[in-house]
């Protein structure tokens, strides 16, 4: 069964959601321009009323999509209950995969994740969003394409962005004039990594994790930091010596599977390099 708390625990903390008394809400746009707050408390979907049917049905398949309800977890510990990753099962259990409410948001906030630690990207991607998007309630709806490619170079810039500003700011423009296409849901994931990595901005690593995180497709990054590092340290080796192709050998081996167990073993480096900075910073307060 999903762990709600867990898995909200490593979402993006980019002002569209809040977990409140065991409740996930998430600001969410509907087809026809309007933004809701919809939520789910782990056992029932939280509608607003006034919602025809066709909306109530769209707002629970973006959540149930948003935090991987669907996913078979019990299948996957099954499958790793022999393997060196068994201890994840124990350490994360209830934990899916999070995604994106939309593809271009995902293409927007895994942009602002190139090159940057974790925690920084999620206040830049914050200090988007309360830029361009909407407030509802006491969250705000992602900024839309139209809102981002509103603004400029530099006012992108300054929500910390850097260099990414630029990327962003040229591929919402060619999504937006129709010449990126970010609907890959049925394109198989070798092809759509060759498509999206022919624009400028998008490289191998961008491209696995937008499918992962925007698509659900059963890809990762292979050359993430975080995850070689996770990989290092599970297998007991030096992270400077884990390579993307190391990785892929010790993950490609669970088929179905290994999209997810990429993600846990991701989040246990998060986990182990907190842990890791809190004894540092307990050891400098006791010796000073």
């Amino acid at each position: 069964m999903i762990n709600l708390n867990k898995t909200v625990h490593e979402m993006i903390r980019n002002g569209t959601w809040r977990f409140e008394n065991g409740t996930f809400y998430q600001a969410l746009r509907l087809p026809d321009g309007r933004s809701v707050i919809a939520g789910y408390d782990g056992e029932d979907f939280i509608v607003p009323d006034g919602l025809g049917g066709k909306d109530k049905r769209l707002v629970k398949e973006k959540l149930s999509f948003i935090l991987g309800l669907d996913t078979d977890l019990e299948s996957f510990y099954a499958e790793i209950s022999d393997s060196p990753f068994a201890f994840l099962t124990e350490e994360f259990k209830g934990l899916t995969v999070p995604a994106s409410p939309s593809p271009y948001q995902a293409l927007v906030e895994v942009i602002a994740q190139q090159q940057v630690g974790f925690d920084f990207a999620q206040r830049t991607i914050a200090n988007l969003v309360r830029l361009a998007g909407r407030p509802v309630g006491e969250v705000y709806a992602f900024p839309t394409a139209e809102g981002i490619a509103g603004l400029s170079e530099e006012e992108l810039k300054g929500v910390k962005l850097g260099y990414r500003a630029k990327y962003i700011k040229n591929l919402t423009t060619l999504y937006l004039e129709g010449r990126l296409n970010l609907d890959l849901w049925d394109w198989k994931a070798d092809e759509a990594i060759e498509y999206l990595t022919r624009f400028r901005g998008i490289g191998k690593w961008t491209a696995e994790l937008f499918l992962a995180y925007g698509l659900r497709k059963n890809t990762y990054p292979a050359g993430d930091l975080g995850l070689r590092r996770g990989v290092a340290k599970i297998f007991g080796r030096n992270a400077k010596e884990v390579s993307e192709k190391d990785v892929r050998e010790v993950i490609e081996p669970y088929g179905k599977w290994k999209g997810l167990l990429a993600f846990y073993v991701t989040c246990y480096d998060r986990k182990t390099e907190l842990e890791r900075k809190v004894k540092i910073q307990n050891r400098r307060k006791n010796s000073g």
